[in-house]
C-alpha cells in the first residue's frame, strides 16, 4: 500500500529508544510526604547523577498546585530493573506512594541546548 510505504519513509531514521515511564501516586495526604522529601530527592539526584534519569518531575492538576504525583522517565535495560530503580525509591519503601509503570518508545523530539560564553549562562530548550 501507499501509505504503508509513506509510514516507513517517515519513521526510518526515528530514534525508537526504549525507556520506562514511572507515573507516581500518593498513599497519603502531600504533607506526610515532607519528612521522607530529602531521602526521595537523595535519590533521585543520585540517580540523575548516574545517568539513569532521563527526566523527572512533580504532576500537577491545571486548576491546582502539585499534591504528591509525579512523571519519572528512567533508563533501563528492562522493566524489572526499572520496577527495582522504582522500588529504592524512599517514598515506596516507606509506604507513602504507589507507581504504574509503562515502556515507552521514544520516537521524536527535540533537545536544545544554548551556552553563552560571555556571561557564561546555559538555556535549555
Amino acid at each position: 500500500m501507499i501509505d504503508d510505504a509513506r509510514i516507513a519513509a517517515l519513521t526510518r531514521k526515528m530514534l525508537r529508544k526504549k525507556l520506562y515511564v514511572l507515573l507516581s501516586r500518593p498513599l497519603v495526604a502531600a504533607e506526610r510526604l515532607k519528612p521522607v522529601l530529602a531521602a526521595h530527592l537523595d535519590y533521585m539526584i543520585d540517580l540523575e547523577k548516574r545517568g539513569i534519569i532521563f527526566a523527572s518531575g512533580p504532576l500537577a492538576d491545571t486548576e491546582r498546585p502539585p499534591h504528591g504525583e509525579g512523571l519519572t522517565i528512567l533508563r533501563a535495560a528492562s522493566a524489572a530493573e526499572a520496577r527495582a530503580i522504582a522500588e529504592g525509591d524512599p517514598f515506596f519503601k516507606n509506604g507513602l506512594r504507589t507507581f504504574e509503570l509503562k515502556e515507552w518508545t521514544l520516537m521524536e523530539g527535540m533537545l536544545g541546548l544554548r551556552v553563552n560564553f560571555s556571561d557564561q549562562t546555559i538555556d535549555v530548550a
